[in-house]
């Protein structure tokens, strides 16, 4: 019985910290870039856009394609650097505690 009060007050306190960790992600911004830097995009750490940022060079009407690859790009550079914030976060998080393979907590 002792060994599962215990449990649960651990799984207790592991939802709460999953709640302030979802919080922070909320708040923590990553830049992504593309095309050398004329292309540059923030996110948070859980993928939303916060700002856009594109050198007016690239404003050209017969190179919209140009800049909408450039835009992709810049994107799919974010969102990789905002999953490997959230998936430091939840290594400090668990500390190191084995979950099973496809659990998503967030």
């Amino acid at each position: 019985m002792r060994d599962l009060l215990g449990m649960m007050g651990k799984a207790k306190e592991l939802q709460e910290k999953m709640q302030q960790m979802q919080a922070e992600l909320e708040t923590t911004e990553v830049d992504g870039a593309s095309g050398g830097g004329l292309v540059q995009v923030r996110v948070t750490a859980k993928g939303e856009c916060k700002a856009v940022r594109i050198d007016p060079s690239l404003v050209k009407p017969d190179e919209v394609e140009i800049l909408e690859d450039l835009l992709v790009a810049a994107f799919a550079d974010a969102r990789g650097k905002a999953e490997r914030v959230m998936q430091e976060k939840m290594q400090d998080l668990t500390g190191g505690l084995a979950l099973p393979p496809g659990l998503k907590l967030f």
